[in-house]
């Protein structure tokens, strides 16, 4: 795979994610990530991994590698939104809080980690 495709891949996983954690997040996705099986939490999870879909189906992998790493993403971002709201609940912390923004900042920190990794396994696998 060339630099610019591993480039193109990168920049498109960060606009996916720009969308699915922001402009298509839905209040009731929000309210509901902290409920573990919740459906809102699966949906929100789902979402992402369905437009992770989207992106690397112009990568040169087969469907069946397309599929198993967007089923990795599912389960990690899954449970990592999970753990931070579990977090959040469990502490007093509000977005006044420095913690508060230290524990979000994490998230989004394995969020996009993960995206790295997608990345590394769409290379490493084309």
């Amino acid at each position: 795979m060339s630099m610019t495709a591993l480039f193109l891949i990168l920049a498109a996983l960060q606009v996916k994610h720009l969308f699915a954690d922001y402009v298509l997040q839905s209040a009731w996705m929000v309210r509901n990530k902290g409920r573990y099986a919740h459906p809102g939490g699966l949906a929100h999870s789902g979402l992402h991994s369905a437009l992770t879909v989207l992106v690397l189906v112009f990568a040169p992998l087969g469907l069946g590698a397309v599929l198993l790493i967007a089923l990795g993403e599912f389960v990690i971002h899954y449970h990592m939104d999970w753990a931070k709201d579990a977090i959040l609940k469990r502490s007093t912390a509000t977005p006044k809080d420095w913690a508060y923004w230290v524990i979000t900042g994490l998230d989004q920190f394995v969020h996009q980690v993960t995206l790295l990794g997608i990345a590394l396994a769409a290379v490493l696998l084309a």
